[in-house]
């Protein structure tokens, strides 16, 4: 899987959020983000085309914590909602298809093996994303220095 680089102007993601670490996610016992989608798809926003999934606040990398929204960016008049900006700049865009959720497993381990493999390449952890595309599509963005 071959990224694409992007310049991605800033936008809002409106959603639902929780903070959580990869380490948690690996444990099905400790995992927030199936419950995070789950409430996502039992909402009215999941009746939208573009979908995101949002990762932002990083503590650090990818071993410290970090927020993750499932949202949108229309607007909505939801006051309960979330709100992210996905900051402008460089991404790298990785895009699979398959079923989900384990097209969007696999493009994670995919991309952690490609920045462990191209150092010429250095993540922001700032904010990446999550575009879905339709049922079995995603772009999967990730910020980087230019």
């Amino acid at each position: 899987m071959e990224p694409v680089k992007k310049e991605i102007a800033s936008f809002i993601v409106k959603g639902f959020s929780v903070r959580t670490n990869n380490q948690d996610e690996m444990n099905p016992k400790s995992a927030k983000l199936p419950a995070l989608w789950q409430r996502f798809f039992a909402s009215e926003l999941a009746n939208t085309t573009s979908i995101f999934g949002v990762y932002s606040d990083y503590e650090s990398n990818e071993d410290g914590l970090y927020t993750v929204t499932a949202g949108v960016s229309q607007e909505t008049n939801t006051d309960n909602l979330n709100t992210v900006m996905v900051l402008s700049g460089s991404y790298l865009v990785f895009e699979a298809k398959g079923p989900m959720p384990a097209t969007v497993i696999n493009v994670w381990k995919s991309i952690w093996e490609f920045f462990a493999a191209n150092h010429q390449f250095q993540r922001k952890f700032a904010t990446d994303f999550e575009l879905y595309l339709g049922a079995e599509q995603i772009a999967v963005h990730i910020g980087v220095f230019s």
